[in-house]
């Protein structure tokens, strides 16, 4: 400014300044920068592919595309990564990155939604409990597997029954296999369900039974490595990812090549491949593509807005997004290929239909395919690759979810807990450790369904057509444009501007009242649950989607006025809404910092008193002409 240091004071902000304002003046300075930063180029990137790529490309996507029409599968699939996947993934990247701030605070953009953010939050951290859990399988097949021969491989063990088979097809004659495979089991599977889950020791989700101690241990390492790789926040989590989110590609093209090189194994690709495209008219094909995009790239975890909060400024993510969200896509195709054609070769083996081997879920990676293993040379070999691709897979996913946990609370007080991160981090990780023990039980699979059906299902819908309303609706899609256009240096296009006020939210409404509509009970095998899990698991959806009316409530009840003026001040951006850094500031949002030495402040809401309605007006007006002039200098 032209004005010489000291020749005015800053007399009319202060004036102007919340009481909590002007006792933090000093924090808010120092802390924008101690909030950490990634240390380098490719640690967002990798992050975020690690978060977006998991397990579900491996167990869900393979089997989703061959139960809804193969290769046809792959129209709506890119379709909806159009519509949905790649506008909800570049605004929830461009809202973290534009204020550097948690899922919590950053609903500073519009006070009244921050249920939004608090319902993020309860979604993720019932998902990274049993998330940690599957991990925890993971870990216990990985040690199970460091032996000269795979324990799953034969019958005979006290955890077998009479009725386990050592399903190898016979290859005398015909190849037709002389038995009934119907009424027997493989050992693979009752080595899952007997040994590792125990699951004969428990009547039903309502009696789990006895912890088993050894998953217990398991799910004990689990929580141990998440929480020495997230000790330091994105700066040690960043660099972990260059292992986790590279490693699997190498173990997928592995697995990908000895699985193509097996006999039958054309079989088992042409049955993931074959287009059937009488499936594309029906409505349950389009709203699976959509799901499979929509839990896949993880939009409304709040992880994506964790991770580009920690961005520089001008970070490009409109070139990350399509980086991030096609190699999504493209791995997904990928790991397609390596489970069919071991499941090929594996129908080829027992001599039945492909879609006799194939499953989706768990089934596919504790049953199928390490039943698959055992056939192969050098078994214990595969095994321990394919497991320690699911590990490392698995883990950075976690690392978002807990990353997100820790970001959003320590931004809601940073004063006390950033200083005191690595502590706050520990406390998280041990008490979801202990929320997570009754996973561990004899029924613990019951409870992990149950988790995996109702914490993020429709709950997590809501949140998403929340945020994409709030921000384009309330908050204005021109002046969130604008914002881009301040941080990126161009504004983004109509597809986006399409996508972000129609397209996209139209058809997570459509997702919601499908899904809503085409309600069915949670099962797991032939174990239907009871009323009351029922009734738990919707509660715990709903309780997400209630955190959003409970937060109005609460910002409506801070202002003073009408309900309609605290409605209209609430749905205000904050006073200290816009980019964390003061050199970042320009126009509308120059010096609206607390502490800043302009009179800035008159112009933006005089939220907070109500008499100044004159200030108000004039502070409107202002910013009218601003935002005139701004357009016209383009």
């Amino acid at each position: 400014s032209s004005i010489p240091p000291g020749a005015h004071l800053p007399i009319t902000p202060d004036l102007l300044m919340t009481p909590s304002d002007q006792g933090d003046v000093d924090l808010d300075v120092d802390f924008a920068a101690d909030r950490g930063n990634w240390t380098g180029k490719l640690d967002f990137l990798l992050s975020c592919i690690g978060y977006c790529v998991g397990l579900g490309n491996v167990w869900r996507f393979p089997y989703r595309a061959y139960t809804n029409g193969g290769g046809a599968f792959l129209v709506p699939y890119f379709l909806m990564l159009a519509i949905c996947g790649i506008p909800l993934f570049f605004l929830e990247l461009s809202l973290g990155q534009f204020s550097s701030l948690g899922p919590l605070a950053v609903w500073k953009i519009s006070p009244l939604f921050k249920g939004a953010g608090a319902a993020m939050l309860l979604i993720v951290g019932l998902v990274a409990i049993y998330y940690n859990m599957i991990i925890a399988y993971v870990l216990f097949y990985l040690f199970a597997s460091l032996t000269s021969n795979l324990p799953w491989e034969h019958c005979g063990n006290w955890w077998n029954t009479d009725l386990c088979l050592e399903h190898r097809g016979s290859k005398g004659g015909n190849g037709a296999l002389p038995l009934n495979l119907t009424s027997t089991v493989s050992p693979s599977e009752e080595y899952w369900s007997r040994y590792v889950l125990h699951i004969q020791g428990s009547q039903g989700i309502g009696s789990p039974g006895e912890i088993r101690w050894n998953l217990c241990l398991c799910l004990l390492l689990a929580w141990v490595i998440v929480f020495l790789c997230i000790l330091k926040g994105v700066k040690s989590s960043g660099k972990v990812v260059y292992f986790t989110a590279t490693f699997p590609y190498l173990i997928l093209l592995m697995l990908l090549v000895r699985g193509v090189t097996l006999p039958g194994a054309w079989k088992g690709i042409q049955f993931y491949l074959t287009p059937q495209f009488h499936h594309l008219l029906s409505s349950k094909v389009w709203i699976e593509a959509a799901l499979q995009i929509f839990y896949s790239l993880g939009v409304g975890f709040g992880g994506l807005l964790t991770f580009a909060s920690y961005n520089t400024f001008h970070q490009n993510i409109y070139r990350d997004t399509f980086i991030v969200t096609l190699g999504n896509a493209v791995t997904s195709i990928l790991a397609g290929f390596a489970i069919f054609s071991v499941l090929g070769y594996m129908s080829q083996e027992l001599g039945v239909p492909v879609d006799q081997v194939a499953k989706a879920g768990p089934g596919l990676a504790f049953v199928v395919y390490p039943q698959a293993m055992t056939m192969l040379p050098l078994s214990p070999f595969w095994s321990f690759l394919f497991f320690f691709m699911l590990l490392t897979l698995g883990l950075d996913s976690q690392f978002a979810f807990l990353e997100t946990i820790v970001t959003a609370v320590t931004d809601e007080f940073p004063y006390y807990l950033r200083p005191k991160k690595a502590v706050f981090s520990g406390l998280i990780c041990v008490a979801m450790y202990l929320m997570g023990l009754v996973l561990t039980t004899d029924g613990g699979m019951y409870w992990l369904v149950l988790l995996d059906d109702y914490s993020a299902s429709f709950g997590l819908m809501v949140v998403v057509i929340t945020t994409c309303l709030a921000v384009t609706r309330v908050y204005g899609i021109q002046r969130f444009c604008r914002d881009i256009h301040m941080m990126l240096g161009f504004k983004p296009g109509l597809y986006f501007r399409a996508c972000w006020l129609f397209l996209s939210p139209a058809t997570l409404l459509a997702l919601l009242v499908y899904s809503i509509v085409k309600y069915q009970p949670s099962e797991y095998g032939s174990y239907r649950f009871p009323a009351w899990a029922e009734l738990l698991g919707i509660l715990m959806g709903l309780l997400s989607c209630l955190m959003i009316p409970a937060g109005m409530l609460v910002a409506v009840l801070r202002e003073e006025g009408s309900l309609w003026e605290r409605l209209q001040q609430a749905s205000r951006p904050a006073m200290d809404w816009g980019p964390s850094l003061e050199e970042n500031r320009t126009g509308m949002y120059v010096a609206t910092l607390a502490g800043s030495q302009s009179p800035k402040p008159l112009m933006v809401h005089m939220r907070k008193y109500g008499g100044i309605t004159s200030f108000e007006n004039t502070a409107i007006e202002v910013d009218r002409e601003i935002a005139e002039e701004e357009e016209s200098m383009m």
